[in-house]
């Protein structure tokens, strides 16, 4: 076998040019796969990440009993949150953790009343990771010392017909189920761009929030944001130990729909790769069959030296599989290359924000991956090509007697 491997690997290199561009080809369109898987993941951080960090973090603490009434957000106070807030800031992969007071309520004007969710946040806990801080459009975010004061949704602005330094009025239930109301100043209107989530969360100060509903220096909830989805398991898993009854759920368990939506979304960008991969896999192997073909005169030498037609077989499979090696090589440093610089300067997608909700999630440029997760799944589907490709024109060259083979034009 080491003669046919040192024989196969000569033959690959004495047409130098042909390897070239079947290497080239093969390089190519598996490097464009990487840019694609990678472009994706980059989508899904750039999108769902933003939405997660939204609605709540990658990662959320609730007291025990929580998920059974979560639909009516109980203020439920966790027993250790100062704890779990400060072991979770030490973590690998977490960008930024804080505690959160989270109730259902009304905001109401002259315009009517409007079902909202009242948020107190650790403002600057929160401000350098939210999408919500970074999206001010009018005024300011909240200080961790304001008093009476509101940021609200540009969707609901427009809904209630105020701006900065109107008042509302929120209504909320207190730890004791008692409704809770207060003359609130507008601060700030944020814009995400995305209506149907502005117009159903308004945030207030965590002080603010504690000293309303009767959770002195209490939290019902510690949110944790982490650099990428994905990667919550060991966090959750660093933080277990510490939960003393407490629930603890990630983003997946949290948002079900959200969940279901990626999965779809992956789902259908898997039909796409794969015709992608069936059209370069195409453009391969009528390469490899070309060079296989051009060769038949040299099959004929090889048997009329006294080469076996499974000898001569073997030969030209190997040949095939150091070719898609070569090219899974190549077309693997290509793409860290492309990804690699991409992911650096990123991709500017603001002109498309306006196309649709989620999109508008998007700061302004998308940073691709390196587009490694699927590269085993695009790298093996490449190898089996040059290796039939080399392997049907070379049985069929083995066959014919060496006398014909050498006469071949």
């Amino acid at each position: 076998m080491n003669l046919y491997l040192r024989l196969a690997w000569r033959n690959i290199w004495r047409h130098r040019r042909r390897t070239i561009i079947v290497v080239v080809a093969m390089g190519l369109g598996l490097a464009m796969m990487m840019w694609y898987d990678g472009l994706m993941d980059g989508f899904t951080q750039a999108i769902y990440g933003n939405a997660i960090k939204v609605m709540g973090g990658n990662i959320r603490v609730h007291a025990a009993g929580y998920s059974e009434k979560a639909d009516t957000l109980p203020l439920l106070p966790i027993a250790n949150d100062q704890m779990i807030l400060q072991t979770a800031k030490t973590l690998p992969n977490v960008t930024g953790a804080s505690r959160r007071i989270n109730t259902g309520g009304l905001a109401t004007n002259t315009e009517g009343a409007f079902s909202v969710t009242i948020t107190g946040v650790e403002p600057e806990q929160e401000a350098p990771i939210s999408p919500i801080a970074q999206n001010v459009k009018a005024g300011r975010y909240l200080s961790a010392n304001d008093q009476d004061v509101v940021l609200i949704g540009h969707g609901l602005a427009q809904l209630m017909n105020v701006q900065v330094g109107d008042k509302i009025t929120l209504t909320g239930r207190s730890q004791h189920q008692q409704m809770r109301q207060r003359s609130m100043t507008i601060i700030g209107i944020y814009d995400i761009g995305v209506p149907t989530l502005e117009k159903k969360t308004v945030y207030i100060s965590l002080a603010e929030a504690q000293s309303l509903y009767d959770l002195t220096n209490q939290s019902t909830e510690v949110m944790i944001s982490l650099k990428q989805l994905g990667q919550e398991p060991p966090v959750m898993a660093a933080l277990t130990p510490l939960l003393q009854g407490d629930e603890l759920e990630s983003w997946a368990q949290s948002f079900p729909d959200l969940q279901q939506a990626i999965t779809t979304k992956n789902g259908v960008m898997q039909m796409f790769s794969l015709i992608i991969m069936l059209i370069a896999g195409i453009g391969v192997l009528n390469l490899m069959l070309m060079a296989v073909y051009e060769r038949t005169r040299e099959i004929g030498l090889l048997g009329a030296m006294g080469l076996k037609p499974g000898q001569i077989m073997t030969l030209f499979v190997l040949e095939g599989a150091m070719l898609g090696l070569v090219g899974i090589a190549t077309g693997f440093v290509l793409g860290l290359i492309l990804n690699g610089w991409l992911g650096t300067v990123g991709m500017d997608y603001s002109q498309f924000a306006n196309m649709s909700d989620y999109l508008a999630l998007i700061n302004g440029r998308v940073y691709p991956t390196l587009g490694i997760e699927n590269f085993l799944n695009r790298a093996l589907p490449v190898l089996i090509i040059a290796i039939l490709a080399a392997l049907y024109p070379a049985r069929e060259a083995a066959q014919h007697e060496p006398a014909e083979a050498l006469h071949y034009v």
